[in-house]
């Protein structure tokens, strides 16, 4: 069979400049649409069974977040279901990906992919259960749905808030939110019960359907980042934050979570409100006691390493959390996972995946649980 290399699918984004040899297949990642980012990849390969392929990316170096490609592996899957890591390099300028496929057909990625038919799949499962519901908040640019799951009684004292893949490359964001479902409805699972009897959960799996479709790593369909048009959104730029933030504030806020992704660091960790000039000492403590009892929850989440506090001043109150802090005054995390491996707890065969986010979103139940009465 001749190679043949095709992006035209869920998520799908490569640039094909050579594919005449398996031994020298040229690629370029592609720009995000209406924006000048390039950086998230997904392909697939037919015809090279047995054959050693070597694809390398040409204009890695220039990629958005070029150190995201330092000891990095990328993923491969024959089936879309099952992810595995396959030899990558990269020298500062190109990134190279090395792999004998076994079938004729397979995939390649920057991270293990959540379709949209499986988010859809998702929301279908959530609104047959009857603690939960699934609202209908608006369109998005190129007319998907912007669906929120409630789970619990919308009466409930304690309102919590989780958004996840504003930026829709950040996969692993959905797989997260998953986990977290899969727990709050799990009728065995005493800390959901316990949760439930108290609380409201809110929740946005996918902020960024149109991103998520079109193979973006960090914008929608109008080219909007929308982690920065919380301050100021509109109907036409960034209508996904606009109807998350009106129904917000209907409901109100005690615990709010923004689940992200980051190229660069090995680590899961969140980034705070420290920044803000209304975080007292006691909003400090308080943020530091969840992050405690998350990190004795699961030994995968860190606080050793992550961002600075100060990563973002000039412009915090465009993102989620720093709004969110700000004007509800409540616990506002963003928390990161890898595109690599959690380098506490590596695992060279699949690295960061799907299933370890899902693992992560479901032990987030236990510091939430014993953080009620902080909020």
């Amino acid at each position: 069979m001749t190679i043949k290399i095709s992006q035209n699918f869920d998520s799908g984004a490569i640039e094909v400049l050579r594919a005449d040899s398996a031994a020298s297949i040229e690629l370029n990642l592609r720009k995000d649409s209406h924006a000048d980012i390039h950086q998230w990849f997904h392909f697939r390969v037919q015809g090279a069974r047995g054959q050693k392929l070597t694809m390398r990316f040409l204009n890695a170096g220039q990629a958005t977040y070029a150190k995201g490609y330092e000891d990095y592996q990328a993923v491969a899957s024959y089936d879309t279901e099952n992810w595995f890591r396959v030899p990558t390099r990269f020298d500062g300028a190109v990134m190279t990906i090395d792999h004998t496929p076994d079938t004729d057909s397979i995939y390649y990625a920057y991270f293990e992919p959540y379709s949209f038919e499986r988010h859809l799949r998702l929301l279908g499962e959530v609104g047959e259960h009857p603690l939960a519901r699934v609202l209908d908040l608006g369109s998005t640019v190129d007319g998907r749905d912007m669906n929120l799951v409630v789970i619990g009684k919308p009466e409930a004292e304690k309102k919590i808030w989780f958004i996840a893949r504003q930026h829709p490359g950040e996969s692993m964001a959905e797989w997260f939110i998953e986990g977290l479902i899969d727990s709050l409805l799990d009728d065995a699972n005493p800390i959901a019960r316990k949760l439930l009897q108290r609380c409201v959960f809110y929740i946005v799996p996918n902020m960024n359907p149109d991103g998520s479709v079109r193979g973006n790593l960090r914008t929608n369909a109008a080219g909007a980042n929308l982690n920065r048009e919380w301050m100021t959104p509109s109907v036409e730029r960034s209508p996904e934050v606009l109807y998350v933030k009106q129904k917000m504030h209907e409901t109100g806020i005690d615990m709010f979570f923004d689940i992200h992704g980051d190229e660069a660091l090995p680590y899961n960790f969140v980034a705070g409100n420290e920044m803000l000039e209304n975080f007292s000492d006691e909003r400090r403590q308080k943020q530091q006691a969840f992050i405690d009892r998350y990190k004795n929850a699961s030994p995968d989440f860190q606080d050793k390493v992550g961002y600075a506090a100060s990563k973002y001043k000039e412009d915090m109150l465009t993102l989620a959390s720093k709004y969110v802090g700000h004007h509800f005054g409540c616990l506002a995390l963003t928390l990161e996972m890898p595109f690599k491996d959690n380098a506490d707890l590596p695992d060279p065969h699949v690295g960061w995946n799907g299933a370890r986010s899902a693992a992560l979103g479901a032990s987030i139940l236990q510091p939430i649980l014993l953080s009620l009465d902080d909020y």
